[in-house]
């Protein structure tokens, strides 16, 4: 007879949880596309995709509350109708009642803490794997429908467009602007440009090769023209690289490896790649200040001599046309090697070094070793670019007089010499697998003279916090999923007890009734994760509020019971 009781009401509880289910997941998962929908431009196929992808997520807030408002119905209904009294007359206690409410809410609770911790973050992968491979249409869809698109994950650079079409992947009328803090950088307009996607691992790579350009901004003194220039940028993650998306296993090997979460990883990476700027810059400064110093000594040797006159004829007739005599500083990349000298040296920007004073650049063919030209201005800059734990350099020079190896001689606006590869004498000081030691303020100030500049320390304290953010709210995501699991089975349980209580009044009296506990507990859990965030705060007391939103949740559901067992 009690199994029959308990068939019996277990039936309809999952009747009422299921019905339930299916009408708040439909509800939720339309709310839960809109922001994909709105700032992404996603069509309609993705959007089906999408709502399958984020069906876990939404089942986490679904499943319990799905379960409570069974729960509060269903035994509501069951005490109204008298039939709770007649089971007691019977001699069956209120407590074997009670069982397929528990079992629901056991149910529950352990399909809670499987999502969150497994299904859910799986999913969202495949979503963000989704839009990533949607990224080109996502890119050309806003520009026809906006006029414009903010690359994201930083939206550093805008893109807007008269005519897009991704059917050839060109734009027409397009202008480029690079947003720099508060300000803006540079200004880009091309008359059309073709858009390139190079899939990564993590992340998109979009090249946007413009032609007929005309750039502006603070390092363009004026503004120069071009036929063609080339910009790539990362087309980073949709929906966000965030803890709340990790899996158990993949937290805790964060925890012993901050280095395998992609937003540490990035922050050391560009940290590695201004370090290297710095000890480049002081390499080259140091070649300078030998040549500086040496020319002075052979210029003194030369005067008493040859006297003062024939010394700077000399000095002069061979500062060009032999690098080994001013000691240039040397690269080289697949095609040519680079020697350049010049009057100063200094870190200009991140992952910049700018050369000042008279520099003086000379191309050699890498296999004859012969000069092919020799360039002479002003102002040139040294950029880190590429991958950043092995970067290649970018040198550029600004308004050069030329002349090639056939006596020809020019002067030009601009002229870029890529794929530049790193000295040995650079790459040598900081060899290590160990890339967050590498740059960890120790290493950084025992392998740069004049100690690291104030754009690394500030890298390295950024990185430092993002490090610590991360770890604690590694701790208060793992705390704050198992609060809100076991938490279903106290949830639910006060729900049938409230059910019992007020089942003279309205069947849905008793559901908002237990309501208010629910979101009690979620309130608890959302004060815990910022206090835990906090910087000022302890993270201990954000975890302790935590769980004393469970343990306030469990001692009314005992008050409860006990007040139904009295009666």
């Amino acid at each position: 007879m009690v199994f029959t009781l308990h068939r019996y009401i277990f039936r309809e509880l999952m009747k009422v949880f299921v019905l339930a289910a299916v009408a708040l997941t439909l509800i939720m998962s339309l709310g839960s596309i809109l922001r994909p929908v709105q700032e992404y431009g996603v069509g309609p196929r993705q959007v089906i995709h999408l709502m399958g992808y984020f069906l876990p997520i939404t089942l986490t807030f679904v499943l319990p509350m799905a379960a409570l408002f069974a729960a509060a119905l269903i035994y509501g209904r069951f005490a109204s109708n008298n039939e709770l009294d007649a089971c007691k007359a019977s001699g069956i206690s209120l407590l074997t009642l009670v069982y397929p409410g528990l079992a629901l809410a056991i149910m529950v609770a352990t399909a809670n803490l499987i999502l969150s911790f497994h299904v859910m973050p799986a999913f969202v992968r495949r979503a963000e794997k989704s839009l990533k491979a949607d990224a080109k249409q996502i890119l050309f869809r806003n520009i026809q429908r906006r006029g414009y698109y903010e690359v994201p994950p930083d939206k550093r650079y805008q893109i807007y467009a008269d005519q897009a079409n991704s059917q050839n992947d060109t734009l027409s009328g397009v202008v480029i602007i690079e947003v720099k803090g508060d300000g803006i950088g540079k200004i880009i307009t091309a008359e059309s440009a073709k858009v390139h996607f190079n899939p990564h691992k993590r992340f998109n790579e979009v090249q946007i090769t413009a032609y007929n350009t005309y750039q502006m901004g603070p390092e363009a003194e004026g503004g120069f023209s071009a036929e063609w220039l080339s910009l790539t940028r990362e087309f980073g993650s949709l929906l966000g690289d965030d803890v709340k998306f990790k899996k158990i296993d993949e937290m805790k090997k964060i925890r012993i490896d901050p280095m395998r979460f992609y937003p540490i990883a990035k922050l050391a990476c560009e940290t590695y790649a201004q370090f290297t700027t710095e000890l480049l810059a002081q390499d080259i400064a140091g070649k300078i200040a030998d040549d500086k110093r040496l020319t002075a000594e052979t210029r003194k040797t030369q005067q008493l001599t040859y006297g003062t006159k024939n010394t700077e004829e000399k000095l002069n007739s061979t500062t060009y046309s032999d690098p080994a005599a001013n000691r240039f500083y040397k690269l080289h990349s697949d095609e040519k090697f680079v020697e350049f000298t010049a009057g100063g040296c200094e870190v200009r920007d991140r992952k910049k070094v700018e050369l000042s004073g008279e520099v003086v650049v000379i191309e050699s063919d890498v296999v004859s070793k012969q000069p092919l030209s020799t360039w002479r201005c002003t102002k040139a800059l040294l950029q880190i670019e590429g991958e950043e734990l092995a970067p290649t350099l970018t040198m550029e020079l600004y308004g050069p007089r030329w002349q090639r190896a056939d006596g020809s001689k020019g002067l030009a606006q601009r002229h870029i010499i890529y794929g530049l590869i790193l000295p040995q004498a650079v790459t040598d000081k900081f060899k290590t697998e160990d890339v967050l030691k590498a740059i960890s303020p120790t290493s950084t100030t025992s392998a740069l003279q004049k100690g690291p500049s104030q754009g690394l320390k500030s890298l390295q304290s950024k990185l430092h916090r993002k490090i610590q953010k991360t770890l604690v709210e590694i701790k208060a995501e793992i705390h704050s999923r198992l609060v809100f699991g076991i938490g279903c089975v106290s949830m639910i349980m006060i729900g049938i007890g409230l059910g019992i209580i007020k089942r003279g009044g309205h069947l849905l009296s008793a559901f908002g009734a237990s309501s208010v506990p629910a979101a009690a507990l979620i309130v608890c859990i959302m004060m815990g994760k910022n206090i835990t965030k906090n910087p000022g705060a302890l993270a201990s007391s954000g975890i302790v509020l935590m769980w004393a939103g469970l343990v306030f949740l469990s001692l009314l559901a005992v008050l409860i019971y006990r007040k139904l067992l009295k009666n």
